[in-house]
C-alpha cells in the first residue's frame, strides 16, 4: 500500500478506506468508527494537551445562583479560581473541591458569606459555596474531551501529533467486520503503542520541567 499523508479528517477517511481495500460495505461506516475511537481515547488518554484553560463570565445571577453550567467538553476540574470582572485580578486562593456530601456538611456547620471558597460537581453543573455575587468571572483549568473530527472540523491536536493513533484506532473499530485479516494484530499493537507513548511523553513533559517540592499535609475543611 502506498504511503498516504494524514493531515486532515478527509485524509484520514481516505486512508482508512484504502486499508479496507475500498470495501463498499465499510465505506459509509468510517465516520462512525472514527467517532467510536474518539470516545475510547477520551477515556484512555492522559495527556497535557487535554487540559485547557477557559474563562466563564456570568453577568446576571441565574435562577439558582449557586449553580454554574460546565463547558460542553468538560471531563474533570484541575483548578478553579475567581477573577475580578473589572480588573482581571485573581481573587483569593483557588476554590477547594469537596464532594456533595462534604459540601452539605460545610453548609450546615458554617455561615460563611463573601466569595465562594468551595465547589463541587453535580451532573453538568458545578455548585459554589458560599453563593457567589454577580457579575462573576471564573477561570477554569480542566480536562477536556477531544474535539471530534468531521467534514467541518478537519483536525485537532491528536490528529496533528499522532495520526497513527487515529488510523489504528478507527481500523480496530472495523476489526469485527474484517474476519481473519492478519493485519488486525498489527493494528492493535500499533494503537496500544501510540496511546502508551503519548501518555509517557505527557508525563515526562509535566514532571521533568523542574524540581518537585513537598508540602505539609493539612487537616480539616
Amino acid at each position: 500500500m502506498p504511503d498516504l499523508a494524514i493531515d486532515s479528517y478527509d485524509d484520514l477517511v481516505t486512508t482508512i478506506r484504502a486499508y479496507h481495500y475500498n470495501r463498499a460495505d465499510l465505506a459509509t461506516a468510517v465516520p462512525v468508527h472514527i467517532r467510536l475511537f474518539e470516545a475510547k481515547a477520551n477515556r484512555t488518554l492522559l495527556t497535557r494537551q487535554m487540559e485547557v484553560r477557559s474563562y466563564t463570565d456570568v453577568l446576571e445571577a441565574p435562577t439558582e445562583p449557586a449553580y454554574i453550567s460546565l463547558p460542553s467538553d468538560f471531563q474533570s476540574m484541575r483548578r478553579l479560581r475567581l477573577i475580578d470582572p473589572d480588573d482581571g485580578v485573581t481573587r483569593g486562593a483557588p476554590l477547594k473541591f469537596r464532594t456533595q456530601y462534604q459540601l452539605d456538611d460545610i453548609r450546615e456547620a458554617q455561615l460563611e458569606t463573601g466569595d465562594p471558597v468551595y465547589f463541587t460537581i453535580f451532573g453538568d453543573e458545578m455548585e459554589l459555596y458560599p453563593e457567589p455575587s454577580y457579575p462573576l468571572r471564573l477561570e477554569m483549568v480542566y480536562r477536556a474531551n477531544l474535539t471530534p473530527l468531521s467534514a467541518s472540523e478537519q483536525t485537532n491536536w491528536l490528529l496533528e501529533q499522532a495520526p497513527d493513533a487515529y488510523l489504528y484506532g478507527a481500523l480496530m473499530e472495523a476489526a469485527p467486520y474484517m474476519r481473519e485479516d492478519e493485519r488486525i494484530a498489527v493494528w492493535s499493537a500499533g494503537l496500544a503503542a501510540a496511546i502508551q507513548q503519548l501518555n509517557d511523553l505527557s508525563r515526562e513533559a509535566t514532571y521533568n520541567s523542574g524540581p518537585l517540592s513537598m508540602g505539609r499535609a493539612r487537616r480539616g475543611y
